[in-house]
């Protein structure tokens, strides 16, 4: 069989595991179904394929009794990062991050981060005041506010998924950023 045609193949496989039904957690609860075309690690959806919007949501990682959640910010661009303190390229990122919030706010950008594999809050708490870390972000040691992503690798640290203001999905990096990776994409969903 050529390569061709077992890459068609499965790519086939997979769009139609994607739509398939049960009565797990993962199935009802997801609106998105990831795919990465050839392996790569910065993918990005055009306008006209971009799949429903979603709502990511769960603990806030300093106060426990409260929730955030994407549609906390209607109609803005959401930068969700996830993230954590344990993890080396993240202590890179993060301060960019906060970059990529100062720098575009305004234009109506979020950066909401998602701590995972931290079972202790008091390390990720430390991590965000140590490097000034403003935004956002949910404690989640387990990752299941992304089981509403299907197929989305969770154990990829870090990795950013960037929502569209309709809070579809627009762009995924499944790699560590600079600012300079970022402010295009973002200003970019901003102006549509």
């Amino acid at each position: 069989m050529s390569r061709a045609l077992l890459g068609s193949l499965l790519a086939v496989l997979l769009v139609l595991a994607g739509c398939s039904t049960g009565d797990d957690a993962v199935s009802r609860g997801s609106s998105f179904s990831f795919v990465s075309p050839g392996g790569q690690t910065d993918i990005s959806y055009p306008p006209g394929e971009r799949q429903e919007p979603i709502e990511l949501s769960g603990e806030d990682l300093f106060d426990p009794s409260k929730t955030i959640s994407t549609a906390d910010f209607a109609g803005k661009v959401v930068v969700v990062n996830i993230w954590g303190q344990w993890c080396g390229p993240c202590r890179v990122e993060a301060p960019e991050l906060q970059k990529v919030y100062e720098r575009t706010r305004d234009e109506g950008v979020q950066v909401l981060g998602i701590d995972v594999r931290d079972y202790d809050r008091e390390p990720p708490q430390d991590f965000m005041r140590d490097r000034g870390l403003t935004y956002p972000s949910i404690y989640d040691p387990p990752g299941r506010s992304l089981l509403k992503l299907k197929g989305y690798p969770r154990s990829v640290v870090p990795s950013t998924i960037v929502l569209d203001k309709q809070h579809r999905v627009a762009a995924i990096f499944l790699r560590d950023l600079l600012a300079s990776d970022l402010l295009p994409v973002v200003r970019r969903l901003a102006a549509e």
